[in-house]
């Protein structure tokens, strides 16, 4: 069993699994403390000197609001609990970021997730996702991928779970690849092992690559969501053998070989999403996928989707497919994912435009 998303992760059911002999991925409850609390990992990130953001942690709203006007904007308020992929406000002004402390601690907009929060410098630069397995001890890095969190295009808007994706990502070079892994992997890994909370599964970095090098924005116990869908397609061979090695404590003895083709992922949304959006609304035109040239090189990953009592497929969620396309280059990806995504329809439809644009404005 591989237990994805962060809920019954934080509940502990891969603990609960394991407790009966059966054979489970995935961190334990101990271990997911780093997703589950901002502000937790935050402290382990400060004591085991890997690169982040300057900040504070706060738990009460007229501390924040004090800090805040101590240093001005722009300015990172962070609900340090769970918030389904919403809960960082980017904060352009003063006033946006005491907004954001008031929604956030005195609002409750998040419930318990926003008793304590964490307040940190913006930083400058290019946001990546950095994936890696580990069975505790060895660490096996997945291909590169970025992540688009913003609703709208040139990256305006609210963030959400992610509006899609591309693999691999361009801006990490072999040389801050191998940076990333000194500096931020495996520190995390043994300073977790340290606290009595060793690391098992996939371990997702957050980062962002600022002119002093790579910076950890946020930790997830979990394969991303979009980031999946453009790195599993481009894995040569299974994907069981790996997860079974992180299982069993062997994970030295895997090597993971992987497709040269690009892969880009376009997340179709519900209209009005991050914000509040209708379901039931009928989607149309996937059997026309099958039929379009190269359609062995596109999937379609179901989200928010559902059947009516007519059978007939409906939205079901905010994020309602991710149409996942592999190329030559990173043109014919994209190109590729945009026409299937063309071929796709439902009332109030949102998507982003540019998926991928930083990836081609590289190659």
């Amino acid at each position: 069993t591989v237990v994805g998303p962060e809920a019954p992760l934080a509940e502990g059911l891969v603990d609960q699994f394991a407790a009966r002999g059966l054979r489970v991925f995935g961190p334990s409850k101990a271990a997911v403390e780093l997703e589950v609390s901002k502000a937790w990992a935050k402290q382990l990130m400060w004591y085991e000197e890997i690169p982040t953001a300057e900040g504070r942690i706060f738990m009460e709203p007229w501390l924040a609001r004090n800090y805040v006007k101590e240093k001005g904007a722009p300015i990172v308020v962070k609900a340090s609990g769970l918030a389904a992929g919403k809960g960082t406000h980017v904060c352009q002004t003063k006033d946006e970021a005491l907004q954001a402390i008031e929604d956030i601690m005195v609002k409750k907009i998040f419930g318990v997730a926003g008793e304590t929060i964490v307040v940190e410098e913006f930083l400058e630069g290019e946001e990546v996702t950095f994936i890696v397995l580990t069975d505790g001890k060895t660490v096996l890095p997945l291909a590169t991928s970025q992540d688009h969190k913003r609703v709208f295009d040139d990256d305006k808007g609210e963030n959400t779970g992610g509006m899609g994706a591309y693999s691999p990502a361009p801006v990490v070079t072999p040389a801050l690849h191998n940076q990333i892994m000194e500096a931020i992997i495996a520190p995390a890994i043994k300073g977790m092992a340290r606290r009595g909370r060793q690391y098992k599964g996939a371990l997702y970095a957050g980062l962002i690559i600022t002119a002093e090098g790579p910076k950890v924005l946020e930790f997830n116990c979990r394969f991303g969501d979009p980031e999946a869908q453009v790195i599993l397609p481009r894995l040569e061979g299974d994907l069981i053998p790996p997860l079974e090695a992180c299982i069993d404590g062997t994970l030295h003895q895997i090597q993971l070989e992987w497709k040269s083709e690009p892969a880009v992922c376009v997340v179709m949304a519900s209209g009005g999403y991050s914000g509040n959006y209708e379901k039931g609304k009928l989607i149309f035109g996937l059997d026309q996928i099958a039929l379009m040239k190269g359609a062995k090189n596109v999937v379609v990953f179901h989200a928010g989707t559902a059947h009516d009592k007519n059978g007939n497929l409906i939205t079901n969620g905010g994020r309602v497919l991710g149409v996942t396309a592999l190329g030559c280059d990173i043109k014919a990806a994209i190109d590729r994912a945009y026409a299937a995504v063309g071929k796709i329809f439902f009332d109030k439809v949102h998507y982003r435009c540019d998926i991928g644009h930083k990836a081609l404005e590289r190659s």
